[in-house]
C-alpha cells in the first residue's frame, strides 16, 4: 500500500490514547512511506495525525470542502491540499488517492465515510481492504452491531470479511497488505 486514508474525529475525545494512537499512526506511515489520506482538518485527531505524519518527513494529502476550509478548520502546512465544492467530491477523490482505509475514533462524520466505504466494497466498486482500529474498546459496541446486522440476515456473513479489525496498528496494517476480497452471493436468503 502507498498511500492510506484515515476516518477519524475533527475533536480529540476523552481519552489520551485517542491522540496517542493518532499520533503513532502518522508516524508509522511516514516511516513506511505510505502518504497519508485524509479530511485535512487542522484540529482534534486529525490535526494531530497530519502534523505527526509531517514531522517525520511523510506526504500528506488532505481533501476538504470549500466550506469547511472557509471555517478555518483547514491544515495549511500539507504536502498536498484539495479543495472541493461539496462531501461528495472529497470522498470520492480519497477513495481515488487511496489504496486502504482506517477509521481511528470519530463521530458522525467518521462513521459515514467507514460506512459507505464498506457499502462501496460490497458493491464491487472497489476492493481495497478497510480497517478499524478498535483503541481502548472505542469500536466494540459497532463491530458488536455489524455482527448482529449479519446475524440478523440483512448482510452476508461472508460480507463481515470486508471490514479488518484489530487493536494494534502493527497488526492491522499487515492484515491489511494481505487482504482478498470476499465473495458472496448478491442477496441474502
Amino acid at each position: 500500500m502507498k498511500s492510506i486514508a484515515v476516518y477519524c474525529g475533527s475533536s480529540k475525545g476523552n481519552n489520551p490514547l485517542f491522540i496517542e494512537t493518532a499520533q503513532q499512526v502518522g508516524k508509522t506511515l511516514a516511516n513506511r512511506n505510505i502518504e497519508l489520506i485524509y479530511g485535512a482538518g487542522n484540529v482534534g485527531l486529525m490535526g494531530e495525525i497530519a502534523d505527526a505524519a509531517l514531522a517525520e518527513n511523510g506526504k500528506v494529502c488532505g481533501i476538504i470542502p470549500q466550506f469547511l476550509k472557509d471555517w478555518e478548520v483547514c491544515h495549511e502546512g500539507l504536502t498536498e491540499l484539495i479543495v472541493t465544492e461539496n462531501m461528495h467530491q472529497r470522498k470520492q477523490i480519497m477513495v481515488d488517492k487511496s489504496d486502504g482505509f482506517i477509521a481511528l475514533p470519530g463521530g458522525f462524520g467518521t462513521l459515514d465515510e467507514l460506512f459507505e466505504i464498506l457499502t462501496w466494497g460490497q458493491l464491487r466498486l472497489h476492493a481495497k481492504p478497510v480497517g478499524i482500529l478498535n483503541i481502548g474498546g472505542y469500536y466494540d459496541h459497532l463491530i458488536a452491531h455489524i455482527q448482529n446486522i449479519a446475524d440478523s440476515k440483512f448482510m452476508q456473513p461472508s460480507n463481515l470479511g470486508l471490514v479488518i479489525v484489530d487493536d494494534n496498528l502493527e497488526s492491522l496494517l499487515e492484515k491489511m497488505e494481505n487482504f482478498a476480497q470476499p465473495t458472496a452471493d448478491k442477496w441474502v436468503k
